[in-house]
């Protein structure tokens, strides 16, 4: 079913480009185009190739490759397969890819030469060239709920979790396409990401596909000043990353306006998106800057859409068709205005079947009053709109109070001398958290300029105890914050 779009897609539009793969660190060369039909039959010569080692129904096929258009080849061949993809990060070490086989006990490993050698737990490695050399076959014939791909989290807070989703999850996202995306036969989608990121092969590659929309990725460098190049180059209608390189693209980059002439709006998704990277890529741009809120469970939820901007102060309002409530700790819906825990109903088509718990047992699903609990905390307002106030599970207890640290980062970034910040609590002894901050700073600063910008901004008990000097934020291969991974430095003075 999720592979199947692919198909009506190239039987509809076989000779329109697909996929065009452009090259990051020569921008003005296109590595390989592929065409609707091209494309559908790579996959269905994938499809082929892994049914003939093996692969079937329920079977997990472990896909760590590099990036270029082996990688979607491979996802979607396993899904048409009616197999388990498992994409996963080239920058994956050995052990993190072990403790993922261990975990998934994959029949099949696709691992690109370049790969760490790693212990893939039983799981017959094929040679990705293969895919290539079997001939076309037919896509399987899967209901809905058969399960179609598992990704892991980034483990963030310990062990990563699977999150297996079914067939249907395509269903799914034609909300995403009514409230957020608004893509059409005619769009170019170029999405900022890794091939292997499910953000990537959603927005970047299945959404666009299911609408005759070319699909644009980067397999070279992904400094923030190749971004512009790149756009005025290859000419995308729409651009897709997180607030992390928009902030970066907006601080290195030149000649945004004339290079994103070509846009209708750009998408964001990932992380909080602060207003002043809203406000400035519009200044810098022209162009909107849609947010979306979503996680690896159920991709984006809640988002504006061209025709609908919340602004920055909240994340969007639900997609059409989307069940979506603010919970109490009774697991009850709140009234509007009061803060509680986002959730989305158990009915949702692109709800995941569950979070991975091995082979004989059946995947768990955890609800709460038929509602699945995201974790995010937010407000909801009468009109519908979403205010996000961070992940709960990111909450600061300093001092007796809880303190979102978005909404800190937010403040901080409005010191003109700030070019990134971070807040999070660290420990100074058993039992005692302080709230602090990591700045990159963009100009000389000291601390009591920082404290007492805070101070005009921000209730007191929020203001950090601390702020420490870094040369860079800790991030993920795809750009996110991770706060966790904050260590106290050096301190401004």
């Amino acid at each position: 079913m999720a592979a199947c779009t692919l198909a009506a897609s190239a039987a509809r539009w076989p000779d329109r480009e697909a996929l065009l793969v452009v090259d990051g660190d020569a921008p003005g060369t296109a590595r390989d185009s592929w065409t609707f039909a091209r494309i559908d039959e790579a996959v269905r010569r994938a499809a082929s190739a892994l049914r003939g080692a093996g692969a079937g129904p329920g079977t997990r096929v472990l896909i760590r490759l590099a990036d270029g258009p082996q990688f979607p080849v491979a996802f979607f061949g396993a899904i048409a397969a009616g197999a388990v993809a498992m994409p996963l990060s080239a920058q994956l070490s050995a052990r993190e890819l072990e403790a993922i086989a261990r975990d998934a006990q994959p029949a099949l490993a696709l691992v690109a030469e370049d790969a760490p050698d790693f212990d893939a737990h039983g799981a017959r490695r094929l040679d990705p060239v293969a895919l290539g050399a079997a001939q076309p076959g037919d896509y399987a014939d899967t209901a809905a709920d058969d399960p179609a791909f598992l990704v892991y989290t980034s483990g963030s807070t310990g062990r990563p979790k699977g999150v297996l989703h079914a067939q249907r999850s395509v269903w799914g996202r034609r909300a995403m396409r009514a409230g957020w995306q608004d893509f059409g036969p005619g769009d170019r989608v170029m999405h900022t990401g890794a091939f292997n990121w499910t953000y990537t092969l959603g927005v970047g590659l299945s959404d666009p596909w299911s609408v005759g929309a070319t699909a644009i990725l980067n397999a070279g460098s992904r400094a923030p000043e190749v971004w512009p190049r790149l756009a005025a180059r290859w000419h995308p209608t729409v651009i897709a990353s997180v607030p992390g390189l928009y902030r970066r693209i907006l601080k290195y980059g030149e000649g945004l306006d004339t290079a994103f002439a070509s846009l209708r709006h750009a998408l964001t998704a990932g992380e909080k998106l602060g207003a002043d990277v809203h406000d400035a890529w519009r200044a810098a741009t022209g162009k909107p800057l849609l947010e979306a809120l979503g996680m690896s469970e159920i991709s984006t939820y809640v988002s504006s859409s061209p025709d609908r901007q919340a602004g920055p102060d909240y994340a969007g309002w639900p997609q059409p068709g989307r069940r979506v409530a603010v919970l109490g700790a009774d697991g009850v819906p709140l009234p509007h205005g009061a803060e509680g825990l986002l959730a989305v109903g158990a009915d949702d088509p692109g709800l995941m079947l569950g979070y991975w718990r091995g082979e004989d047992t059946p995947p768990d699903l955890p609800l709460t009053n038929g509602w699945f609990v995201t974790g995010d905390r937010a407000a909801m307002q009468p009109d519908g709109r979403v205010a996000y106030r961070g992940r709960d599970d990111d909450l600061v207890n300093a001092g007796g109070y809880r303190v979102a640290p978005e909404e800190v980062e937010a403040a901080l970034l409005h010191h003109p001398a700030v070019a990134e910040a971070a807040v999070a609590g660290f420990e100074v002894k058993p039992g005692v958290t302080l709230l602090g901050a990591w700045i990159v700073a963009a100009a000389p600063l000291d601390a009591a300029s920082l404290a007492r910008h805070c101070a005009d901004r921000l209730a007191p008990y929020k203001t950090p105890r601390a702020f420490f000097a870094a040369d860079a934020l800790p991030r993920s291969p795809n750009g996110k914050l991770r706060r966790r991974a904050l260590v106290p430095g050096a301190a401004l003075d």
